[in-house]
Order: C-alpha cells, then sequence, then structure tokens
C-alpha cells in the first residue's frame, strides 16, 4: 500500500465541522487555538456554531478548512504516531488545500500557513468587485472541449477553464457575462449540466491577478523549508520538493488552473494505492473515483474516521 494525504478545497466546508475533534482530542484544540491565536478571531467557534454565511466568507472558509486538515495531522501523530513522512509518498490538496498540504509536509508553519489563507481569502474577494466576475461547472465535456468553448465565449473579456477536476467535471471563471456565453456554448455542444456556481469571486483566472501580487509579496516574507515528502502542485500536476519554486508555485496558483485530475493520474502512476482525503467532507475521495476507481479512497475528518484509518494503517 502507497498512500498520499491529500487536503480539501473551498466548497467542502460546513458548519461544525471540527467541532467533535476538538471535544475528543487535546490535540485538536491546541491546533485550533493556536489558529484562532494567530488570527485573533473565534474562527473555530465560527466553525462550530457559527452562521453559514460568515463561514462561507472567503477569508474565513480558507483558514477554517486548513484549520481541521491540520487538527487532524496532530491527532493523528499524537494519538498513533502516523506521521506524513513515514506515512505518505506524497501531499497534495485542492487549490487552498495545497497550503493545508505544504503545512502537512512542514514546508510552512501552522501559524504563517493561517495568516497566508487569511490574506489570500481577503486578496481574492478584493480583487474584483462583486458581480463582475463568476465560474460554472461544465459536465459531461472533456478538459479540452471546454478550454476551447471558455476561447470561444471570451470574446474580449476573461474565461478559461480553471479547475479540471476530473473526467467530465470542468470548472470555467472569468467575466461574468463570459461564462454566461460559455453556459449556452456548452448546452449546445452536448454537455449533460452547465451551471452557474455561488461563488464570490472568479478565481484561477487572470481576474486574480491582483490577488497574486499581494500573495507574491506575502510569501517573499515567509520561511518555507524542504517538504518531509514531494509535494503534488495544482499548477505542475506532478511532485515538487525545492522550498523556492513551492513559493513561486503558489503565487501561480491564485491565477492558473487547478490541474486535479491530471495530479491524481500522476500520482497513480507513481505507484499510489491509497489516497486519503484529510479534514472536512469528501469532496475529493468524489473526484478520485471519478478518476481512477482502481484507486482506494477513504476520507478523515470525524473521531471515527480516525479510528479507522489507525486500523486500517496498522493493520
Amino acid at each position: 500500500m502507497a498512500v498520499t494525504f491529500v487536503f480539501p478545497g473551498q466548497g467542502s466546508q460546513f458548519i461544525g465541522m471540527g467541532k467533535d475533534l476538538a471535544e475528543s482530542y487535546a490535540e485538536a484544540r491546541e491546533t485550533f487555538q493556536e489558529i484562532d491565536e494567530t488570527l485573533s478571531q473565534r474562527l473555530c467557534a465560527m466553525m462550530f456554531d457559527g452562521e453559514e454565511s460568515d463561514l462561507n466568507l472567503t477569508e474565513n472558509t480558507q483558514p477554517a478548512l486548513m484549520a481541521v486538515s491540520m487538527a487532524v495531522i496532530n491527532v493523528l501523530k499524537k494519538q498513533a504516531g502516523i506521521d506524513v513522512s513515514t506515512t505518505c509518498k506524497f501531499v497534495a490538496g485542492h487549490s487552498l488545500g495545497e497550503y493545508a498540504a505544504l503545512c502537512a509536509a512542514k514546508v510552512i508553519s501552522l501559524a504563517d500557513t493561517a495568516r497566508l489563507l487569511k490574506l489570500r481569502g481577503q486578496s481574492m474577494q478584493q480583487a474584483v468587485p462583486v458581480g463582475v466576475g463568476g465560474m460554472a461547472a461544465i459536465l459531461g465535456l472533456d478538459f479540452d472541449v471546454v478550454a476551447r468553448i471558455a476561447e470561444q465565449a471570451a470574446q474580449g473579456q476573461v474565461c478559461v477553464a480553471a479547475n479540471d477536476n476530473s473526467v467530465g467535471q470542468v470548472v470555467i471563471s472569468g467575466h461574468k457575462e463570459a461564462v454566461e456565453r460559455a453556459i449556452t456554448i456548452a448546452s449546445e455542444q452536448g454537455a449533460r449540466r452547465a451551471v452557474a456556481l455561488p461563488v464570490s469571486a472568479p478565481f484561477h483566472c487572470e481576474l486574480m491577478a491582483p490577488a497574486a501580487e499581494k500573495m507574491e509579496r506575502a510569501l517573499a516574507e515567509t520561511m518555507f523549508n524542504a517538504p518531509l515528502v514531494p509535494v503534488v502542485t495544482n499548477i505542475t500536476a506532478n511532485a515538487q520538493n525545492d522550498p523556492d519554486a513551492l513559493k513561486g508555485l503558489l503565487v501561480e496558483q491564485i491565477t492558473g488552473a487547478v490541474r486535479w485530475r491530471e495530479s491524481v493520474l500522476y500520482m497513480h502512476q507513481q505507484g499510489v494505492t491509497d489516497m486519503i482525503e484529510i479534514g472536512a467532507g469528501k469532496v475529493l475521495c468524489g473526484l478520485v473515483r471519478r478518476i481512477d476507481r482502481s484507486i482506494a479512497t477513504q476520507s478523515v475528518g470525524t473521531p471515527a474516521d480516525i479510528d479507522a484509518l489507525i486500523e486500517k494503517l496498522n493493520s
């Protein structure tokens, strides 16, 4: 068995996530407390019992999802000696999840990861006025087909294939009008479904350039270490070990496409048999199954999930 830990991105959040971890494990409570203190915010109270509208603000969603993932990582290490360096062949994350992957691989400290994700969320939200941009999911068409549709729909505006999530599931991003044109074209060209997404900004396209500039400055001031295990990045869809390269790829990731399907196929080709989703939800498990059903998947976000993973890895 060759294992990769994968970390979820935006869309996996829900009120109550991480609460049972905090109630069950001191390590989880310590993780959440450090993030709250770093951000001078009661983020974890918002996660546990807050309002969905507050949690769904990008600047809160991003550090909150990372918090749950890192709480699980810290519990696994303290409770069962399950460590990324000895358990995983790679780590990888979807969009903001790549920051959690880097934190798990000890490239970035927990406090720095929280600060970076708070800024990332704020910068991405501020990059484009509300209502100017949009995103849409195109189901049933291959990535290359959707990329051509997006190019056709742009008509002088921005419209690109932004997330290659799985076979037949591609997300486009750009100016709202261009995205709406792409939805119409995709439907005419046989998409099983083409629907606008309820997002507050057009992520992973060139409209996010102002956010990339802010993140480049912040990342330049952040200490990056060599990863405990290679990190498969969204931009390259292959393994990276160099701290400076990883830093640069995080900047590119703001405006670049998330190559998740290719990343999963790369890891499988490198011998990975099991992909374990660490944190809230089961979105990545679903995507991995659609990409290659021969890869075993398991989600770990609750105490019961942790017990199941410990049993699996120790058997």
